[in-house]
């Protein structure tokens, strides 16, 4: 699966940070990352607030987005090389100062890169990747690959009558399939209920001109 860096300019103000959090769950359900959405959106969140707090409101910023080995990065970079971001312990009730915690918790890793005309503050997050153009670990994903490289080889057989599946066991397997194809749709970044809707189209239309 594809997942190439990209990256958004943007001026630092607060209604800035919805169009920011729609557009990197879009990029994130395409590559195939659904679980991580919530988290990023909000380091995106945080990050987007430190730079209108400690920066100004209305500074030209980009947001970018990449995968380092098998982590997320999410970066976001302004001009001011002055302001940097700190962790401070902020109190349960602080209304302030608490933006870097939050990231601090909800990320692997994080810091601060100097440039030659403005700083990069950046973190990333952990996926269940075992490479950075892979999809993530499930059982029900890797069953369907398997049905589906059977199809593609053209390998599968008519069981004889003698070998027929009684027609309980042979609907549950068949559910379990459809099933297992479902998660991998959405694993691959895909719309599972649209391709539902379109698999029972097609189903009806073949079985309307059948009969």
């Amino acid at each position: 699966m594809p997942r190439k860096p990209w990256d958004l300019p943007f001026l630092a103000e607060p209604q800035a940070v919805a169009g920011l959090r729609r557009v990197l769950r879009l990029y994130l359900g395409v590559w195939g990352l659904p679980d991580l959405i919530e988290a990023a959106q909000l380091c995106v969140s945080e990050l987007l607030s430190n730079v209108i707090t400690h920066v100004g409101p209305g500074t030209p910023s980009t947001l970018a987005v990449s995968m380092s080995g098998t982590h997320l990065r999410i970066e976001v970079h302004d001009p001011d090389m002055r302001a940097l971001p700190t962790l401070v312990n902020a109190t349960a009730d602080a209304v302030a100062g608490r933006g870097m915690a939050i990231v601090d918790t909800i990320a692997d890793r994080w810091g601060v890169q100097l440039l030659s005309h403005h700083k990069v503050t950046w973190c990333e997050l952990a996926t269940r990747l075992t490479t950075p153009y892979g999809h993530q670990s499930d059982a029900h994903v890797a069953r369907a690959e398997t049905v589906l490289d059977v199809y593609n080889a053209r390998q599968l057989a008519h069981p004889s009558g003698s070998h027929r599946l009684n027609a309980v066991v042979a609907e549950t397997i068949a559910i379990d399939a459809i099933t297992d194809l479902l998660h991998w749709l959405r694993a691959h970044g895909h719309d599972a209920d649209e391709a539902l809707d379109r698999a029972q189209m097609h189903f009806e239309a073949e079985d309307a001109h059948r009969s």
